[in-house]
C-alpha cells in the first residue's frame, strides 16, 4: 500500500524499528534554515533569565582556581578567531544568493575597511586643492 501518488511506502522509508532508513527523512528537503533542535529550545528556556547568576557563578569559579572555569570565561572575552578576512576582488551581482551570519560579518569588515580608505583618500584630496 502506497502513502500516496509518487510516495513510497512507509515499508520503503523506514526500518524494522520504525526508524528513518539511512539517506531518507520525512522532510525531503530537510530541516529549515534557523529551526532550532527541541532540546536546545527547552534548555534555553530553561536558562532563560539566568544568565547573569551564572555568569557571576562561572567568574567566582574561575577567580577561585577551577581551570575549567577560567578557560570558559577566557574564552568568551578573547574568543579564538575562526577564519581571517579575505580581500577579493567582485563582478557586479546578478540574482540573489544566501550567506551566514559570519560571512556577512567578514563581508561588512571589508566594505568599512575599505570605504575608510577611500574617505581618507577623498580627505587628503581635498585638503590638497583647498590648500592651493
Amino acid at each position: 500500500m502506497s502513502d500516496g501518488p509518487g510516495t513510497a511506502s512507509a515499508r520503503q522509508v523506514r526500518d524494522g524499528a520504525g526508524r528513518w532508513k539511512k539517506g531518507i527523512s520525512g522532510n525531503p528537503s530537510g530541516r529549515p534554515r534557523g529551526a532550532r533542535n527541541h532540546a536546545t529550545t527547552a534548555a534555553a528556556a530553561l536558562l532563560d533569565g539566568e544568565a547573569e547568576a551564572l555568569t557571576r557563578k562561572a567568574v567566582e569559579a574561575a577567580l577561585g582556581g577551577d581551570s575549567e572555569a577560567l578557560r570558559l570565561c577566557l574564552q568568551r572575552i578573547l574568543p579564538a578567531r575562526r577564519d581571517r578576512p579575505v580581500r577579493f576582488a567582485c563582478r557586479p551581482l546578478q540574482g540573489t544568493g544566501e550567506i551566514t551570519p559570519e560571512e556577512a560579518r567578514a563581508v561588512r569588515g571589508i566594505v568599512e575597511t575599505e570605504t575608510e580608505e577611500l574617505e581618507r583618500r577623498v580627505a587628503a584630496l581635498e585638503g590638497g586643492r583647498h590648500g592651493h
